[in-house]
């Protein structure tokens, strides 16, 4: 394994809040950054000294900023194949291709689950409308998903009856989807596990999420769960990111049904919204993490300092102009982080609130109540 020590510079492929927010631990442990990115004002620009504007499958940009780093990670997986190789035949890339490739495509990425043992609801590659409905007839209400692309609930239709599923295949494109059973949830939650390249991992305590039309609201960290379910979470996703040979960071989104099952929901191998409580709750910060995991330093502690929470912040409560922070930074413990998105839309993430406290339902409370204040203002402000 190659040790990519402090002082050398960093490489990401994605300049949004994710590198940007990576690339601030980065520099806090002495590493320079540089960042590959199609929107030249993107939000990473604030904390890398050189960012290469290019679209995410350019292979010759994605050589050009490895040849001028030691290591390259990533905070978005949908980076083009011939990019990621362009990659790594000049410099480490840590996740590697092969990961990062069955982690883009949710059919590539169902089927592996299912291959290597992993826990997973009933699904089916539907390629045609004939086999929509059959799908639908057989699994009952379903989740018809776009493989590649669609994220925070876009790219997805439910369906309850056969005779709609035709319709409903043709709105997502006519081409391939992953259909899953439509599960009746308990609840939702995370593992973040980080994992050197030579093998050694360590994992977060789940976060348990709460979702908004497909979005994810709030997290609340560590979960409150029976102990069978957090040891068995963990397992399973030390596991994925074993059999998959990450090196950096790896989420693993989990259901668990009202019936008792743990079932794999998504995998994205990057820092993650539902652990942004770590910057605060944490010994180590989720993104401290990925930079001696992805650097070859020892991983820092996992443990709780104190329980945690954040709210998620979108483009909708800008629809005014920006709106009055004051009120939401009245509440004790509350922290406003802002990712310097140039501009806002309905369903962006722009920002979030996080807050700590002696328990996770004051930590929750406390960024519900101050991001309802930040939202009062702004609904005034119309």
């Amino acid at each position: 394994m190659t040790v990519i020590r402090p002082g050398a510079i960093i490489g990401l492929l994605g300049g949004g809040q994710l590198g940007r927010m990576t690339g601030y631990a980065a520099r806090s442990l002495g590493y320079d950054v540089h960042v590959l990115d199609p929107d030249p004002a993107c939000p990473a620009r604030a904390i890398a000294s050189r960012v290469v504007t290019a679209p995410f499958g350019d292979a010759a940009a994605a050589a050009d900023l490895a040849s001028g780093v030691s290591v390259v990670t990533l905070e978005i997986e949908q980076i083009g194949r011939d990019a990621l190789n362009a990659v790594s035949a000049v410099v480490p890339l840590r996740p590697p291709a092969s990961a990062v490739i069955i982690v883009q495509d949710r059919l590539r990425q169902r089927t592996w689950l299912d291959a290597n043992g992993f826990p997973l609801g009933a699904w089916r590659p539907v390629v045609s409308a004939t086999e929509a409905e059959t799908v639908v007839a057989t699994l009952g209400r379903t989740v018809l998903k776009k493989p590649v692309g669609g994220y925070d609930g876009r790219g997805q239709t439910r369906v309850s009856r056969a005779a709609d599923a035709a319709d409903a295949w043709r709105s997502l494109g006519s081409g391939p989807v992953l259909a899953e059973q439509f599960l009746d949830l308990e609840l939702e939650l995370s593992v973040l596990v980080a994992r050197r390249e030579d093998g050694q991992l360590i994992s977060y305590a789940p976060a348990i999420n709460h979702h908004e039309a497909g979005v994810l609201d709030w997290s609340v960290w560590p979960a409150s769960l029976p102990e069978r379910v957090t040891r068995d979470a963990r397992e399973v996703a030390e596991g994925i990111a074993s059999a998959m040979g990450i090196a950096g960071l790896l989420a693993v989104e989990m259901f668990v049904t009202k019936d008792g099952r743990l079932l794999v929901n998504e995998l994205a191998p990057r820092p993650h919204n539902s652990y942004h409580h770590t910057e605060r709750a944490a010994s180590t910060s989720q993104f401290e993490q990925c930079v001696r995991a992805v650097c070859g330093l020892p991983l820092g502690s996992v443990d709780v300092l104190r329980p945690g929470a954040i709210a998620n912040l979108l483009g909708d409560l800008w629809e005014s102009g920006d709106p009055d922070f004051d009120a939401a930074l009245t509440v004790p413990d509350v922290r406003l982080h802002l990712y310097g998105k140039t501009s806002a839309r309905p369903g962006r993430k722009m920002g979030h609130l996080s807050a700590v406290g002696s328990s996770v339902e004051e930590a929750r409370g406390k960024v519900l109540r101050a991001r309802d204040l930040l939202a009062r203002r702004a609904a005034t402000n119309r």
